[in-house]
């Protein structure tokens, strides 16, 4: 497979890192609007083609598929491009703003035939993967509670940049310039995490969202700094279960961690992934008694990477697909009714 990088900013970084380390995949072009950025990028990733527009890449079109790393934006209207010229596509989350864009995604990609998946990083987390097995085999009876938490510290922390000065982080505080703020940014992840981990798809929502003053007027030069920080969700389970979800960028003492407990009437199960480092533990049988928790092995799983390289030499789509992100497009889109209407949303 011969794969073109379209936006070559940070997380390009890790698609042309793990593309590269597969057998028979191969870096073939880069395609960036910031000159300096791509060449930096194409000389340290050994990438020999170089566009300023995808329009410019698609002419040439020796490649088989698009690693779509634009921002969320421009998800869309690239990968219909994309897919309109025969691409199979790996598109970052979220696959687009809302969930009218993202069916219209799916849609497209399911009528020709292609491989359309999305980076759901957190997917390739061993606890998440392993967990998930044991709920849907019974382990733990039935799903009667979920808690999930997908907590970053970089609004009020330097360990990850200077969020006031740089771009990459800028443009996520700003909805003009695309971002669906926590919410569209790990909210994603979270939701993903939650749902895929119980088993279980999301059939209400109640939601809240918060944006925090973080400059003068909340402008920093062309960026109006308006996009949500943080959210909380009260959410019930397509089987009858509860759950809370949520997410913040401002909580200090957390690089990146995802939380995600699982209770059943037999058992529980959590999984935690903090900043690299996967692990399961979990509360069942006799143990349920002396509420007495065993960390779980976990066998290392592929990476989406891994999975999308497979799909396309196979042919066939593997999880998590285009349809799998719209659905929970959905979920966040509801979450920004109910927070704007005060009310229970249905999201299914």
């Amino acid at each position: 497979m011969r794969i073109l990088i379209l936006g070559t900013g940070g997380m390009a970084n890790q698609h042309a890192a793990n593309f590269s380390m597969i057998e028979g995949v191969s870096l073939v072009g880069g395609v960036d609007v910031v000159p300096e950025r791509l060449a930096a990028f194409c000389s340290e990733h050994g990438i020999a083609r170089q566009f300023s527009s995808f329009e410019d890449a698609l002419k040439w079109g020796e490649f088989d598929a698009v690693a779509n790393v634009t921002p969320d934006s421009i998800h869309h209207p690239t990968t219909m491009q994309a897919i309109a010229a025969g691409k199979h596509v790996f598109c970052e989350k979220p696959l687009a703003t809302d969930a009218t864009l993202a069916m219209e995604m799916t849609d497209a990609i399911e009528k020709s035939g292609k491989v359309g998946m999305v980076n759901f990083t957190y997917r390739n987390s061993p606890a998440l993967q392993k967990g998930r097995a044991m709920v849907l085999a019974g382990e733990i009876g039935s799903v009667r509670h979920v808690e999930a938490s997908h907590l970053q510290s970089w609004l009020v922390s330097t360990a990850w940049g200077d969020w006031k000065s740089e771009s990459k982080w800028l443009w996520r505080l700003s909805t003009k310039h695309g971002s669906n703020g926590a919410l569209g940014d790990i909210g994603i992840h979270i939701v993903d995490f939650a749902s895929y981990g119980s088993g279980l798809d999301v059939a209400h929502v109640f939601a809240r969202l918060k944006t925090f003053d973080k400059a003068p007027g909340n402008v920093i030069g062309d960026y109006v700094l308006d996009a949500n920080d943080s959210f909380t969700m009260n959410v019930d389970y397509s089987n009858g279960a509860v759950g809370t979800i949520q997410a913040s960028r401002t909580a200090a003492g957390q690089f990146d961690q995802l939380r995600l407990r699982v209770y059943g009437d037999l058992g529980s199960i959590e999984v935690i992934y903090d900043t690299g480092k996967s692990t399961l533990r979990a509360c069942v049988g006799s143990d349920v008694n002396q509420a007495t928790w065993r960390e779980i092995a976990c066998d290392l799983v592929e990476t989406n990477f891994q999975r999308f390289a497979a799909a396309v030499k196979a042919g066939e789509t593997q999880e998590p697909s285009f349809r799998r992100a719209a659905n929970i497009q959905k979920i966040l889109d509801g979450a920004v009714v109910s927070d704007r209407e005060h009310k229970d949303v249905p999201t299914a």
